[in-house]
């Protein structure tokens, strides 16, 4: 499980960003979708993810809607907005040169 205490404001937003670029999704979904691409390594409270979502909503880097579902509670789905993939964009650069970088130091 990670450790959301580590774990960077920012890194979390890139985390986020980067599996909504594939669809959009619930916050449940998610959770469970980061649990599943990192083999359970982001098993992330949700209250670590809604805030994070909210945050990242309010900063115009994701837009929100309300599905009502049939068998169930109405579900606010997430999707990055055009700001969101220039961030994602430019986040990725960054992490590529500090994880090449830290690779260089620590050795493979």
């Amino acid at each position: 499980m990670a450790d959301p205490s580590r774990f960077g404001r920012n890194d979390l937003s890139l985390v986020l960003l980067a599996v909504l670029q594939d669809r959009e999704m619930y916050g449940y979904e998610l959770v469970a979708e980061l649990r599943r691409r990192s083999d359970g390594v982001f098993d992330l409270a949700e209250g670590t993810v809604y805030p994070a979502l909210r945050r990242l909503e309010r900063d115009g880097l994701l837009r929100a809607r309300w599905v009502d579902v049939a068998d169930g509670p109405r579900r606010r789905y997430y999707a990055p907005t055009q700001a969101g993939d220039r961030v994602l964009a430019e986040g990725r650069t960054a992490w590529r040169r500090f994880a090449a970088a830290t690779d260089s130091i620590l050795g493979s």
